[in-house]
């Protein structure tokens, strides 16, 4: 296993230890996407007592209130994240279901609708064939009509 290194960064109020092998891990257990180490807020530890006690449990974020070098003992686990419920999960599965079937309804009206379009599209072809066709007719007759005027 790879050598522990002891990290700690604070917000003012309350530093946060934690005892792991690398910078980015440190930064992933503090729930940070920022690059810490780089602006200073947070660094290496040096404090032998602080060291002792993260390593004790590697992983593991450590708070303590800022600025309390002596209180070490006051050094605590922070809360880890609680596992969704099954209520929770239950209800991410259900509207999960319901937006697949919201997009397999959406896609049978637009198939409709494409399907609806290419028969209207057919009906005025006839339609307008139908219409050129009586029109040329009726000029035929008309030109009949005119030229036996003259």
């Amino acid at each position: 296993m790879a050598k522990l290194k002891v990290f700690i960064t604070s917000d003012g109020l309350t530093d946060y230890v934690v005892a792991t092998t690398s910078r980015a891990k440190a930064l992933a257990a503090w729930g940070v996407h920022q690059d810490l180490f780089k602006d200073g807020a947070a660094r290496e530890v040096d404090d032998p007592a602080l060291i002792e006690a993260a390593v004790a449990q590697p992983d593991e974020v450590l708070e303590r209130r800022a600025g309390t070098a002596a209180q070490l003992k006051a050094i605590k686990a922070a809360p880890k994240k609680k596992e969704p419920s099954k209520a929770a999960l239950k209800k991410v599965a259900d509207l999960e279901a319901r937006l697949a079937e919201l997009e397999d309804r959406w896609a049978g009206q637009v198939a409709a609708l494409e399907k609806a379009r290419a028969e209207l599209d057919r009906r005025e072809e006839r339609e307008q064939a139908a219409h050129e066709a009586e029109r040329a007719k009726l000029s035929a007759l008309l030109e009949k009509a005119r030229a036996a005027l003259t």
